[in-house]
C-alpha cells in the first residue's frame, strides 16, 4: 500500500474537518456518509488484522510518525481539532475512516445471534464481543436495535465486528431463511438452561432490556430456556445472560 504525505489541517471551519466531527458524534452520520469512524489504536489495527483496508487514516498532531499505521491517504489535525472530533474522554491521538461494508447474504446454517431491540450501545458491544468469543459468526440485530455501526457500539464491540457477519435494522422476517433452531430466554418459563440439550448449529434470540424477547420471536421458537439464578435475583443484564447462554453453546458444541 503506498502513502501520500498527510495533509494538515489546523482550521475549525475545514470541510473534511466538520465531516469527521459529525461521523464521530452523529450516531445516524455512518449511514449517510457511508463511511465508519474508527478511533484508538485497538480499533484500527482490529480492523487491519482482519483484512478492512481504510479510506484514511487520522491522527493527531502529537502521534509520533512511528506509532502511524498504514493507509492509502492520511489527515493530521492540530490536536485542539482532533480532540474535538474525539468521542473520548481521553482522545486516543489516531483513528480510521473505513468504507461501511457491503450488504451481506445471511447464511441459513450458521450459528447466529439476534438482537430483539436492545436499546444499550454498551449491551450490543459486549454481545458482539461474547458472539465473537463463543464461535457465532452471525449477527442480526432487528429494527429497533442499537445501530451496530455507531461509533458507541464500535467502542464497546473492541474490535469483535470485524469477526462477525452483521446484519443491521433487519425486519424479522429475515430469519425465514435460518435452517438453524431459534433458542429464546425468559426469566419466567423454559427448560432450565444447565439441563437443555442445545443444538448446534443454532441462533439465539436475546431481548430487550426491560420487556426481554417479543411474544413474535417467542412464538418462532424451536427452544425456549431460563437461566437459573439461586442467588434469588430476578434477572441479568442482556449481556451477562448472552454470555452465559453462548458459552453453555459452545461448550455443548460436538468435537
Amino acid at each position: 500500500m503506498s502513502e501520500a504525505e498527510p495533509a494538515v489541517i489546523r482550521s475549525a471551519s475545514n470541510a473534511q474537518f466538520k465531516a469527521l466531527r459529525l461521523l464521530a458524534h452523529d450516531s445516524t452520520a455512518w449511514r449517510k456518509q457511508g463511511r465508519i469512524w474508527l478511533e484508538g489504536d485497538h480499533l484500527c489495527r482490529a480492523a487491519l488484522a482482519r483484512g478492512v483496508q481504510p479510506e484514511s487514516a487520522v491522527y493527531a498532531e502529537c502521534c509520533p510518525a512511528d506509532q502511524r499505521l498504514p493507509a492509502p491517504r492520511s489527515l493530521v489535525l492540530a490536536d485542539p481539532l482532533f480532540a474535538a472530533v474525539s468521542a473520548l474522554e481521553s482522545p486516543a491521538r489516531m483513528a480510521f475512516v473505513i468504507a461501511l461494508p457491503a450488504a451481506p447474504a445471511l447464511d441459513p446454517q450458521a450459528s447466529t445471534v439476534v438482537l430483539d431491540r436492545l436499546q444499550d450501545a454498551g449491551n450490543v458491544g459486549s454481545v458482539l464481543r461474547s458472539a465473537a468469543a463463543f464461535g457465532f459468526r452471525q449477527v442480526v440485530a432487528l429494527k429497533g436495535t442499537a445501530a451496530l455501526w455507531s461509533p458507541k457500539v464500535l467502542r464497546a464491540g473492541m474490535g469483535a465486528h470485524f469477526g462477525l457477519t452483521l446484519f443491521d435494522a433487519a425486519e424479522a422476517d429475515v430469519l425465514d431463511q435460518l435452517a438453524v433452531p431459534l433458542l429464546v430466554t425468559s426469566s419466567h418459563g423454559g427448560e432450565a438452561l444447565g439441563r437443555a440439550r442445545l443444538p448446534w448449529p443454532c441462533a439465539w434470540v436475546l431481548g430487550h432490556e426491560g420487556q426481554g424477547v417479543s411474544p413474535e420471536m417467542e412464538a418462532r421458537a424451536d427452544l425456549k430456556v431460563r437461566i437459573e439464578q439461586p442467588g434469588g435475583e430476578e434477572s441479568l443484564n442482556v449481556a451477562a445472560a448472552a454470555a452465559i447462554c453462548l458459552h453453555a453453546s459452545a461448550a455443548a458444541r460436538p468435537d
